[in-house]
């Protein structure tokens, strides 16, 4: 019966340990992809000298596209309110476009970026997930 408890605890801790990982690439995966695609846009907007344009427009429409995806998933996994911040910065993009504000449409870019990079320091396998 000794021995039952054991194996029971290894098989916990195992599926525990897997569920972690997966969160762990899961998270990692979508906000890497969300920030190759912002320098995408970067990059697209250098190119072009003007954002109004169809290929950056398009370009932060799959960016939108992409994170309402990954958002919905990743709020099974992180509370909302630490990943919307993203999703904003996107609709300010949208607006600056609009307004061709070349200036304020690269911040936003940036900071979609930053969010990216310090949620990946802070989003994934932890013991308080487990938990």
């Amino acid at each position: 019966m000794k021995y039952m408890n054991v194996i029971n605890f290894i098989i916990i801790a195992l599926i525990l340990t897997g569920i972690c990982v997966v969160e762990e690439v899961l998270v990692s995966r979508s906000l890497i992809e969300i920030q190759n695609r912002c320098l995408q846009i970067e990059s697209l907007a250098e190119e072009e000298g003007n954002i109004q344009n169809a290929r950056i427009v398009l370009a932060l429409d799959n960016l939108e596209f992409r994170w309402t995806e990954y958002e919905s998933k990743l709020c099974y996994m992180v509370h909302h309110k630490n990943v919307q911040e993203i999703g904003q910065e996107i609709v300010k993009a949208r607006k600056y476009i609009a307004e061709n504000d070349v200036q304020e449409f690269e911040v936003s870019i940036e900071l979609i970026k930053f969010y990216c990079h310090s949620y990946l320091h802070f989003m994934g396998a932890s013991v308080h997930n487990v938990l």
